[in-house]
C-alpha cells in the first residue's frame, strides 16, 4: 500500500532532547519571545516577498479542528490597495471612538495611546490579511462545514506572529469592527470573514512602546 493510500503513516519527524538540553531550548525560546513587542511606528523598509512566504508557510502547519485548516491569509504590499484598508479602517476606528466605544473600554486602551489614525496602514510594507473559513464547497458545490474554525484559526495567527517575530519582523494586530470592507477591497467570498488584520515590517528607528508589564507566572499558571 502506497503512502497516498494510507490512512495512517510513522511519526517521521519527532525529534526528542535531553532534559537538560529540552530545559535550555524551552528557556532560550521563552526570552527570544519575551523581546516580542507590539509596535505601531514602522519604516517603510521593505521586506522581502520570500521572508513572509515562509512566514505564512509556517503558520499554515498549525494545528486545525478535523484539519480543516479554515484559515486564507492574504498578503498585501501593494500601496494603492494599503491605502484603501487604512481608508476604510479608519471610517470604522472613528465610529469606534465617538460612538461605540464604552467609557470603560476607552478607559483600557488609554496607556496604550492608540486613537482612530492608522498611518501604519500605509507605512508597514506588508498587511496581512488573515480570514476565517466557515466552510468550504466540495467539488459538487455542496457546503463542506468547518469545526472549530477561531480556535483553529487562532492558533494559525499566533503561530504567524511568532514567525515574523523568529525572522526579526515587527507586527501589529489590528482588529476595527467591523471589518467586512476587507471582504469587498480584497475581494474574498462570501465564506471567508475577516479574523485579524496583522501589520508587518521594521519598526521606526524612532519607534516607542507602552511602559507596560505582562502578568506574573503566578497569576497566570496553576499546576495541580
Amino acid at each position: 500500500m502506497s503512502d497516498a493510500t494510507q490512512k495512517f503513516i510513522p511519526l517521521a519527524n519527532y525529534r526528542e532532547y535531553p532534559p537538560d538540553e529540552m530545559l535550555s531550548r524551552a528557556r532560550q525560546f521563552r526570552k527570544d519571545l519575551q523581546r516580542r513587542r507590539t509596535v505601531r511606528h514602522y519604516s517603510d523598509r521593505p521586506v522581502k516577498q520570500t521572508v513572509i512566504e515562509e512566514c505564512i508557510k509556517a503558520a499554515g502547519t498549525a494545528p486545525s479542528g478535523a484539519n480543516k485548516q479554515p484559515w486564507h491569509f492574504v498578503a498585501v504590499q501593494d500601496q494603492t490597495v494599503k491605502h484603501k484598508i487604512r481608508v476604510a479602517a479608519e471610517e470604522e476606528e472613528h465610529e469606534f471612538y465617538k460612538r461605540r466605544a464604552t467609557d470603560e473600554w476607552l478607559e483600557a486602551l488609554e496607556p496604550l495611546d492608540t486613537g482612530p489614525e492608522k498611518p501604519f496602514l500605509d507605512l508597514a510594507p506588508w498587511l496581512i490579511a488573515i480570514f476565517s473559513e466557515s466552510y468550504e464547497m466540495n467539488d459538487d458545490g455542496e457546503k463542506m462545514r468547518n469545526y472549530y474554525v477561531r480556535e483553529s484559526v487562532g492558533i494559525a495567527t499566533g503561530m504567524l506572529i511568532t514567525a515574523c517575530h523568529r525572522a526579526g519582523l515587527a507586527t501589529l494586530t489590528h482588529t476595527p469592527s467591523p471589518m467586512g470592507f476587507l471582504n469587498k477591497i480584497l475581494d474574498r467570498p462570501e465564506n471567508e470573514k475577516p479574523f485579524l488584520l496583522l501589520v508587518v515590517g521594521y519598526p521606526a528607528d524612532d519607534a516607542k512602546v507602552p511602559n507596560i508589564t505582562k502578568k506574573s507566572f503566578s497569576e497566570i499558571t496553576t499546576f495541580i
